[in-house]
């Protein structure tokens, strides 16, 4: 894709933006303390949370990709994005409470007041596996990938650009940095994508389609459906309804590069309202990534090969020039705020989980030192492991296969262990291995290049979101086999790290208002009841 002198300038511009950002706010005097640099020195307004917890969701491959199975599949997609406002409820409403009072720095941490320490170290190796090789290395070659398709710059060299940008206000500004340039970065994206939809959507009447009714008769059946109730569909509603609670638990709840933002929230109020005003926003992607793509199918059907293609051509052929750039700029934000959100919280959990714990008297400059070498050498690392996402079939199924097969112990761990009084600090930790052993057996089953063919997925015919499903029911019955057999957590833990009862996180306190979580999450429920009864 050619750009214009000016596309290019609002591109440099805005990196160089971001990058300053970052670097002015790790100069000030919060971020020279360990919680200042990794908790943003827990001054985080919802607002800020809210934001940055969006932006760090939204990578480039998603848009890229959410255009894409626009163009190919249509609305049934989306079921990912209107997934996350229950999933992110649920964060509000169950889990923030429980972080925000315990004042814990990472979730391994609040594993262990709920468990015990190897639980925590557990998570830790877990949680660090995952920022390298899913958030982080998946990202970079995903973001390069892109960038070598739209602006003819080699895959390499982008990702170790890319990576080096975000790492230099990583490294300097902490969490606040991430925080503030996420907030930039989401912005960025809803106005670039926006306009692009629009513009998209002006097309139109000129393939003669002018009103709703034209728009449906123009597309496959079942494009603007979300619900798809065929066993042939690429995404059956039982499959997605059983499985997306598995890797949404984990992915919203329960992962450090999302949470953290939480663990830096001002008040309690702020920790809950944050994800509930995520929760509104991810209402967006649906309008501004997805419809663009379904909008191509229309108007630029002939200039589209294959799905991946309908990103760059419609920004190539929707777009005047300056918001060619501006969306280049969008694409990049993607792509920074991801890798940024996942550095911090990998700094954080070396610093606070293993070393801390390790040597409990370490001084606070040190974990502040360590944190930032962590970021560097997780930065190199994963610019040497992103080329290896090429052995697998393609981007989407490396992500899916993963979050697959990783997420169920971490689920069951986090869910069972806030609402049941019945798991013991035994079945936290090995609970964790026994599903870390089964993700590996599970992975390289399913991986052509170790097993010769996708066995579960090919052979078996098991649908990804449904081996997230089988996943959890076993490591549920092992999670209380273990518990059956060893011993209880005290009484003192119990009262103070599990649900009274199971609906206290809704009638234990009173309604503080109109922002009040509750009220806010119930509007969220019935806007949500709505849009699926319009497109279902």
């Amino acid at each position: 894709m050619n750009l214009s002198t000016i596309d290019y300038i609002i591109l440099i511009g805005y990196m160089l933006l971001i990058v300053g950002i970052g670097v002015f706010s790790g100069m000030k005097r919060k971020t020279k303390s360990s919680e200042g640099f990794f908790l943003a020195g827990r001054s985080l307004k919802w607002p800020m949370i809210g934001t940055a917890l969006f932006a760090a969701n939204i990578s480039t491959i998603h848009m890229v990709g959410l255009a894409g199975k626009g163009f190919s599949d249509g609305l049934v997609w989306g079921n990912f994005e209107w997934s996350a406002p229950f999933l992110l409820i649920i964060l509000g409403l169950i889990f923030a409470p429980f972080y925000f009072k315990s004042k814990v720095s990472t979730l391994p941490e609040f594993l262990e007041r709920r468990y015990d320490s190897s639980t925590r170290t557990m998570l830790a190796i877990i949680s660090l596996f995952t920022a390298l090789f899913l958030h982080i290395g998946v990202s970079l070659y995903a973001g390069a990938l892109v960038f070598e398709n739209f602006f003819g710059i080699e895959k390499y060299t982008a990702i170790v650009v890319i990576a080096f940008a975000t790492l230099i206000y990583s490294i300097i500004g902490g969490l606040k940095a991430v925080v503030l340039t996420e907030a930039l970065q989401s912005g960025i994206l809803i106005i670039g994508a926006g306009i692009m939809t629009i513009l998209a959507m002006m097309a139109l009447p000129e393939h003669g389609v002018t009103n709703f009714a034209e728009l449906k008769a123009a597309l496959k059946p079942d494009q603007l459906s979300m619900i798809h109730s065929h066993a042939n569909s690429p995404l059956p509603w039982w499959a997605f309804w059983l499985g997306i609670p598995v890797l949404g638990l984990n992915y919203w709840c329960a992962d450090q590069t999302i949470v953290q933002k939480v663990l830096g929230a001002k008040t309690l109020k702020d920790a809950q309202n944050g994800p509930i005003f995520a929760g509104f926003i991810k209402i967006l992607p649906v309008f501004i990534m997805i419809f663009p793509g379904i909008f191509a199918y229309i108007i630029l059907k002939d200039k589209i090969e294959i799905a991946d293609q309908t990103l760059p051509v419609l920004i190539l052929n929707i777009l005047p020039t300056g918001l060619k750039g501006l969306m280049s700029a969008a694409l990049l934000a993607a792509l920074m705020s991801t890798i940024a959100s996942a550095l911090n919280s990998a700094g954080t959990m070396v610093s606070m989980d293993i070393l801390k714990q390790k040597r409990p008297n370490t001084s606070d400059k040190n974990l502040l030192l360590v944190g930032r070498i962590t970021i560097l050498v997780v930065t190199i690392l994963a610019i040497a492991w992103s080329p290896l996402i090429a052995k697998f079939p393609s981007i989407f199924e490396a992500i899916n296969d993963l979050l697959a097969v990783l997420s169920p112990p971490i689920s069951v761990v986090f869910i069972f262990g806030i609402m049941s009084k019945r798991g013991t600090p035994k079945a936290g930790h090995y609970t964790l291995v026994f599903g870390f052993v089964l993700a590996v057996l599970a992975f390289c089953a399913d991986f052509e290049m170790i097993a010769g063919q996708r066995y579960i997925t090919d052979v078996l015919g098991i649908h990804f979101m449904m081996k997230a499903f089988y996943l959890f029911v076993l490591c549920t019955v092992f999670y209380y086999l273990v518990s059956f057999f060893t011993p209880a957590a005290s009484q003192k833990v119990l009262d103070k790290m599990t649900m009274k009862k199971p609906l206290s996180f809704i009638t234990e306190e009173k309604l503080s208002g109109a922002t009040d979580p509750r009220i806010l999450s119930a509007i969220l429920v019935v806007l949500m009841s709505i849009l699926y009864y319009i497109f279902r």
